[in-house]
């Protein structure tokens, strides 16, 4: 049901208000004082409840206790004790209009200016591991209705809910009261501050909600759960036991920064950090230009690439593109620096701009050849002090550190026009190659199918439809994001040239036709692997068998589009 309509006519004009009486009722108590002291010496009467008038009275300021304001006592352990007319009567009334003047004087009820509510620390008592009846009682009532309504008094109310801004309000009582323009700014903040909480409380229930189910889902609907709370905010809705989804889906995320601009210049753009993410939105730029909407993209690709090994990777991202990913022996000398190596010679000339991400804190020894190489970012886990100190002497590379709880999300999100889709990430961490069918030549040795193993999670990060050449646990020759996989196959040996011959190679999906296998025969190419599935199969495994190589079937595909 819509709201009383009220003829414009009847509204005067209001754009300055001095603040004479103020409500105050804060869990955090940061400011609080100092606030205090500044309402008192301008003569504002303070209306408080519980501990928030018991701070400000042992300051030595007067205060108002609601209950003397309501005629009735704080009840049912604090539950109730704002939700009453004489109070909301005050804050909702519109001064506006005559008649609301008029009916508050019938009333005998004061009018607040001010209201300054921050919610009970709900979020805080979840992370605190807390029992569920203890986590209910934080769930706030009178502090939202409060909100809530100032916010849309704020005509005649300024609501402040953050102790950031009490200087601005400070500042503002002290010049004569607050603007309108003033009051629409904290109105906003303060419908964003409740819809944040009301999420949260969402969010809590439904993952207890799922706790009841999951043994129905494996455990299934509480890691999705946790990812959407983690990664892409917070979820609310009712269960769809059809679907380990939930019926709505609302992301929370708070504006980092505004970004130079978006994917091209004539584009804005702006990040934004999803609620309790640690990825590389969250990294820390320890040196160098502002991150930009391409960079930001591509390090994101890089890090996915290289966190797809547990061996010390390096994964090399041009246009979202790998040009290069190479693993090293842990037990080598320098493994990061050797693995970064291996990776740029795939192909230097597209490395050149390139972003680079390592899973493994960059070393000195790499980081000497990083310096030589034009590159636009270096993302890792940590730097080694000698490297930072070689790397920041270059002003043109940014160097991001990743959080230190850093974890890759299992869930994705991509809009597209009217809506979302959401999926699971496609990732490999219970990875075998036991599980893959032998469909042509001999079973392959060790290092081969190391190989194989190498080449079949790096062609993961390439753009479908993918092909990936590697040697030695390094690619040599990558084909991508080509609209045919012939195409792909020859992109692919060409850029590997003579270190094709003697390399094995990874198809992202199956060969539909036996043509595209026959170019990376032809290249000299020793083993293959791919998913399997074509209607053409056997001709597919024919070729194979004819060139006397090792084929074998995954059973799965790594679309990446």
């Amino acid at each position: 049901m819509s709201g009383h309509t009220t003829p414009q006519s009847l509204y005067r004009e209001r754009d300055l208000v001095p603040v004479k009486r103020a409500l105050i009722s804060v869990s955090d108590k940061t400011g609080l004082v100092e606030l205090a002291t500044v309402l008192a010496e301008s003569g504002v009467e303070i209306v408080s409840t519980g501990s928030t008038a018991a701070t400000i009275r042992e300051a030595g300021f007067a205060v108002t206790d609601v209950s003397a304001v309501t005629g009735f006592p704080e009840s049912l352990d604090g539950r109730v004790k704002t939700l009453h007319p004489s109070v909301h009567a005050g804050i909702l009334a519109d001064l506006r209009l005559e008649a609301h003047e008029n009916q508050l004087a019938d009333l005998s009820i004061a009018p607040f200016e001010l209201v300054v509510v921050n919610l009970y620390p709900f979020v805080e008592t979840v992370e605190s591991g807390a029992a569920p009846a203890d986590v209910i009682e934080q769930i706030d009532i009178g502090g939202p209705a409060l909100v809530r309504a100032s916010a849309k008094n704020h005509a005649n109310v300024a609501i402040v809910v953050d102790p950031f801004n009490y200087d601005e309000l400070i500042a503002a009582v002290k010049a004569g009261g607050t603007t309108l323009t003033l009051r629409q700014k904290f109105a906003s903040l303060a419908f964003e501050h409740t819809a944040n909480y009301d999420l949260s409380v969402s969010a809590w229930f439904t993952e207890n909600i799922y706790d009841q189910w999951q043994d129905d889902t494996e455990g299934l609907g509480e890691e999705i759960l946790e990812q959407f709370d983690a990664l892409l905010g917070t979820t609310s809705g009712d269960l769809d036991e059809a679907s380990v989804f939930p019926s709505t889906l609302v992301i929370e995320a708070t504006r980092g920064s505004v970004l130079r601009y978006g994917e091209n210049s004539h584009q804005a753009a702006a990040i934004y950090l999803g609620e309790g993410g640690a990825g590389i939105a969250q990294a820390d730029v320890l040196h160098g230009k502002e991150m930009s909407y391409n960079n930001y993209v591509d390090a994101d690709a890089a890090v996915r690439a290289a966190y797809d090994f547990d061996q010390p990777a390096v994964a090399i991202i041009k246009h979202a593109n790998p040009c290069g990913i190479a693993v090293a022996s842990p037990d080598a000398p320098d493994a990061i620096a050797d693995a970064h190596r291996r990776a740029h010679e795939c192909d230097p000339v597209s490395a050149f701009g390139g972003v680079i991400a390592a899973n493994r804190r960059v070393t000195l020894a790499m980081a000497q050849t990083v310096s030589t190489i034009f590159t636009e970012v270096l993302v890792a886990p940590g730097f080694d002090d000698e490297a930072f100190e070689l790397l920041s002497a270059k002003k043109n590379i940014r160097l991001l550190e990743l959080p230190e709880d850093f974890r890759r999300s299992s869930l994705e999100l991509r809009q597209i026009s009217g809506g979302l889709l959401v999926q699971e990430a496609d990732t490999f961490e219970e990875f075998s190659s036991d599980d893959w069918t032998l469909v042509s030549g001999e079973e392959v040795d060790a290092a081969t199918r190391a190989d194989l193993e190498f080449a079949w999670k790096a062609c993961r990060a390439v753009k479908s439809n993918a092909i990936l050449l590697a040697h030695d646990g390094a690619s040599v020759g990558v084909g991508m994001g080509q609209v045919n996989r012939v195409d792909s196959c020859h992109l692919a040996v060409s850029r590997a040239g003579e270190r094709a011959q003697g390399a094995v190679a990874a198809s992202d999906a199956f060969f539909p036709f036996a043509d595209g296998l026959q170019v990376l025969l032809d290249a000299g190419v020793k083993a293959v692997v791919q998913p399997g599935g074509s209607v053409r199969d056997e001709e597919v495994i024919a070729a194979a068998t004819a060139a006397g190589v090792a084929m074998y079937f995954t059973g799965e595909r790594h679309f990446f589009h």
